[in-house]
């Protein structure tokens, strides 16, 4: 499968326009119901909002927005194309607008809506889903500083010690890294440490700066 960018996390932020509250909320979604069910939490946290914009879109290629009242293509649909700008996908939001007396016309919805999404997944941040390979490694505890060192400076998450007879080092390491992590484990120890992968799994890696 390959690598895709999804929001790191649930983000919020609020733009306000002549007198109009725009909160902006993006959360990770893997599903349709994952997605509705979060969009019915935020219209029910705020049922006195004038209107709670909404979009989604994920890796299958489902998308879905509503202008919930707005004139038409000026919220729900600049709403999702924030994300596809971005490359996102596996990603929801809810715009909550609280009307502020004065009318912005179709081009201030387009740009006011944009802005609140734009913000939200900015504070949400950014992840890329790839694949991931668990690995395990049993070695001495004069070796165990060394070799938990190398598990950190290759990127491990998931880094788990467990101390008994020998020492078992496991963690997830991202693509690429199995086979070098292998190699210099056997280098430094001469092929003493025993060091093995299983399976993989499919997961976010926050991107620096996102």
């Amino acid at each position: 499968m390959p690598d895709y960018i999804v929001p790191a996390g649930f983000g919020q932020a609020e733009y306000v326009d002549k007198k109009s509250r725009f909160i902006g909320r993006v959360q990770r979604a893997g599903s349709v119901s994952e997605a509705m069910a979060f969009i019915e939490e935020v219209r029910r946290q705020n049922a006195d909002a004038t209107h709670n914009v909404w979009a989604y879109v994920l890796a299958g290629g489902q998308m879905r927005w509503s202008d919930d009242g707005e004139p038409g293509g000026t919220s729900g649909q600049p709403t999702l194309n924030v994300f596809r700008s971005a490359g996102v996908t596996d990603a929801v939001c809810v715009v909550t607008r609280y009307f502020g007396g004065v009318l912005l016309g179709s081009g201030g919805l387009v740009r006011a809506y944009s802005r609140a999404a734009s913000m939200a997944l900015e504070a949400a941040g950014r992840a890329r889903m790839a694949e991931w390979t668990e690995a395990e490694c049993l070695c001495t505890y004069a070796q165990y500083e060394r070799i938990r060192r190398l598990f950190e400076a290759a990127g491990a998450e998931r880094l788990e010690s467990g101390f008994g007879e020998h020492v078992a080092i496991s963690a997830l390491l991202p693509e690429g890294m199995p086979e070098e992590v292998g190699r210099r484990i056997t280098d430094m120890t001469a092929g003493s440490a025993r060091f093995r992968t299983g399976g993989s799994v499919f997961r976010p890696q926050r991107i620096d700066g996102a």
